[in-house]
């Protein structure tokens, strides 16, 4: 998978919350969103 560029559309997709419930981007359509992650969580390394 190509990584996207600057202005790029997102994908469509979903994903769990902080409390376990599922989100989809199309729910936040109209407001900004901003995806937070730590790929090397919890890993070794």
């Amino acid at each position: 998978m190509a990584l996207p560029n600057v202005g790029d559309l997102a994908p469509a997709f979903s994903m769990r919350n902080q409390q376990g419930a599922a989100t989809t981007l199309e729910q936040h359509k109209g407001h900004y969103v901003v995806l937070w992650w730590y790929p090397k969580a919890d890993t070794p390394g």
